[in-house]
């Protein structure tokens, strides 16, 4: 299943040529409003998910890189032991792969990891993400899908 790294690939790049526009274009906390409940907002992140642990001190950096390192051979392995009728799984996990590489990049690159998407309502803002972070996010949603049978329940009407 290693033909689908084409899509880590074009993950990864999206991801790491948006964060390069972005830090290139835009101030720290410079926000540009997009569209009613959209900015595109430049922030440092130096914590995991949320800003989990932004303010721990440093330490951090090293551990959600390593874990990241950890998780990216876990997906790898697991992606080379698909099965070839496995496309769900294997763009869900070839997504993934994307993602976690696209921030462990800016995490071992920069010590934080850029995030410039800003979803909000009226005063409430959801924490800023990437494009890595959507990757991510939806690859695991497809994994959802999956483990619920869609791709079987799909292959079985095309029968």
């Amino acid at each position: 299943m290693l033909k689908w790294l084409w899509l880590s690939l074009l993950v990864l790049i999206l991801d790491q040529a948006s964060k390069l526009a972005v830090a290139a274009s835009m101030q720290l906390f410079e926000s540009i409003p997009v569209l009613p409940g959209f900015n595109l907002t430049y922030v440092h992140n130096t914590g995991a998910a949320f800003s989990f642990l932004a303010q721990a001190g440093g330490w951090q950096r090293w551990l959600f890189a390593g874990l990241a390192v950890v998780m990216s051979s876990i997906i790898a392995v697991w992606l080379l032991r698909l099965q070839k009728h496995e496309t769900l799984m294997a763009a869900a996990l070839s997504m993934i792969l994307g993602g976690a590489i696209g921030n462990l990049i800016d995490r071992v690159a920069y010590g934080y990891v850029i995030d410039f998407l800003d979803v909000y309502y009226q005063d409430w803002h959801w924490p800023a993400f990437n494009i890595a972070d959507s990757a991510i996010c939806v690859g695991v949603g497809l994994m959802l899908l999956e483990s619920f049978g869609i791709s079987r329940k799909a292959a079985d009407a095309l029968e």
